[in-house]
């Protein structure tokens, strides 16, 4: 009984490889192939445009094939607007806003996930409510509050936040705080809580038991979330442009807009500058996609 029951779901397994895909995966496929795609096509065709030089798209049109190709337009996107300099510049900002976020979050996750206390839900959803309204939504209140404040007028009336690296890093801060809170406290909820309790049995404090037990054991969560803070607060526009006035302190993203001339804009340029901004994202997604996939999934089946 027991050698046929086991051996039912091979002999199911071979039939259904003899008859075949089903029409339903055949179309699941097929969306997920088109969707692919889709979402391929303009950077494929960015690719395509930057090696182009201006002059055959110009004659010949954007959508055209055949001419020459180079990478040109890579070499005078890298030196016309100093892109190590501009490069520099971002990880001034990226690395201590990432650094910070994940280290605070974590604190503030450990606190409402692990202990119970009055105010527990609420700091948690005044933490993450702040990831409902769009950054330029706020931005007119968080300038008129900025000049209302006396401590913070003063310190820019001297230069410490406004057009400086360390404005841009506090609101980076501000704005992914919350959603990295809300992804660690709902991991940090399928620890067991016995953690704790043996953690006090052994004399360990509050911040000795966050340091050294619970912490260690959220490496995948903050993998993941170090992978998306860096790929979002690198690809910011919005906020190196209000706050950054100096254009040689800006970030990469917004430098781009030195390639832009007043009466004439080299699209081909543009693609190639683009493509070479948006490579260290893509090498640290593909250096971290296991750590990334697993800090994602990690936990999904537990409960």
């Amino acid at each position: 009984m027991t050698a046929r029951s086991s051996a039912t779901p091979a002999v199911a397994a071979k039939a259904r490889a003899r008859r075949g895909p089903s029409p339903q995966r055949i179309l699941l496929h097929g969306f997920l192939i088109a969707t692919s795609l889709v979402w391929l096509f303009p950077i494929g065709w960015a690719v395509y445009t930057s090696l182009r030089p201006y002059g055959e798209t110009a004659r010949l049109g954007y959508v055209s094939i055949g001419g020459t190709y180079s990478f040109q337009n890579f070499i005078d996107a890298w030196t016309r607007i100093d892109m190590p300099k501009f490069f520099l510049n971002t990880l001034i900002v990226v690395v201590p806003a990432v650094v910070i976020t994940l280290f605070l979050a974590s604190m503030v996750a450990f606190a409402v996930s692990r202990y119970s206390w009055r105010f527990n839900l609420g700091l948690l959803m005044l933490f993450t409510a702040g990831n409902l309204l769009p950054q330029q939504v706020v931005i007119l209140p968080l300038y008129r509050i900025y000049l209302a404040l006396p401590l913070p007028k003063f310190l820019a009336s001297n230069g410490v936040f406004y057009d400086q690296y360390i404005g841009i890093i506090v609101i980076h801060i501000a704005f992914q705080l919350g959603f990295c809170t809300f992804v660690l406290s709902n991991y940090m909820k399928t620890l067991p809580r016995e953690l704790n309790e043996a953690a006090v049995v052994d004399g360990a404090g509050v911040f000795r038991t966050f340091w050294d037990v619970i912490l260690p054991l959220c490496r995948p969560p903050l993998a993941a979330l170090a992978t998306l803070q860096f790929t979002w607060i690198y690809n910011d526009f919005f906020w190196a442009l209000v706050l950054m006035f100096t254009g040689d302190k800006r970030p990469i993203t917004s430098a781009l807009n030195n390639l832009k001339g007043q009466f004439f804009t080299d699209n081909n340029l543009v693609a190639a500058g683009s493509i070479i901004v948006a490579l260290p994202t893509l090498i640290v997604f593909f250096v971290l996609q296991k750590q990334f996939i697993r800090g994602l999934t990690l936990g999904s089946t537990k409960g």
